[in-house]
């Protein structure tokens, strides 16, 4: 993976209009960013359509990324994480969600074999997620890593909107104290 100097130094290039830039960026990036998308949105054809998407925005909005807002890693890994929320719902419109799928969300969420996940300490974050009550837990998971909304957790755990919106609140200011903790 690049350093953050040759990452901006690519951003500044495609916001100029050089296309040889997005080209070292996408060859640079391009598996992280599909990781993180495919996390999320777990149909390959459509994770591949999002990171072309994701690469397309980029080339369109680089001008705006700030180099003293951060680091470009975690704005470009923004930008998919968005697309690939904004898919998954598209999705969901035209099919209806799918959230009892039996699946472990932890476990996918903690992949060892995801090289996406490579900037996170796993450990540390399996840690913290085991210490939320579990319905806690699948609610973050399922809102952040699968990108369902307020509306469909509340369907989903029979619960209110606003009721959903405090227990992700909390649960990821324990998160974040918990990794804050550890780190």
């Amino acid at each position: 993976m690049a350093d953050d100097a040759t990452l901006h130094r690519l951003l500044s290039g495609i916001a100029r209009g050089e296309a040889n830039r997005l080209a070292e960026l996408y060859d640079l990036t391009s598996p992280k960013l599909y990781g993180l998308i495919l996390r999320i949105q777990r149909d390959r054809g459509l994770a591949e359509d999002v990171l072309q998407d994701v690469y397309m925005r980029i080339w369109q909005a680089a001008g705006s990324y700030k180099p003293e807002a951060g680091p470009p890693l975690p704005w470009l890994c923004t930008v998919a994480r968005n697309r690939a929320i904004d898919s998954v719902r598209r999705k969901v419109e035209h099919q209806g969600p799918e959230l009892d799928t039996g699946e472990d969300w932890v476990a996918r969420l903690i992949d060892p074999h995801d090289g996406a996940a490579d900037f996170m300490d796993r450990n540390a974050l399996l840690a913290c997620l085991g210490r939320l009550d579990p319905k806690y837990r699948d609610c973050v998971v399922l809102a952040y890593c699968e990108g369902q909304s307020r509306e469909d957790l509340a369907r989903h755990f029979d619960r209110p909107v606003n009721t959903i919106k405090t227990w992700l609140h909390r649960s990821l200011a324990g998160l974040k104290s918990c990794l804050e903790a550890v780190s």
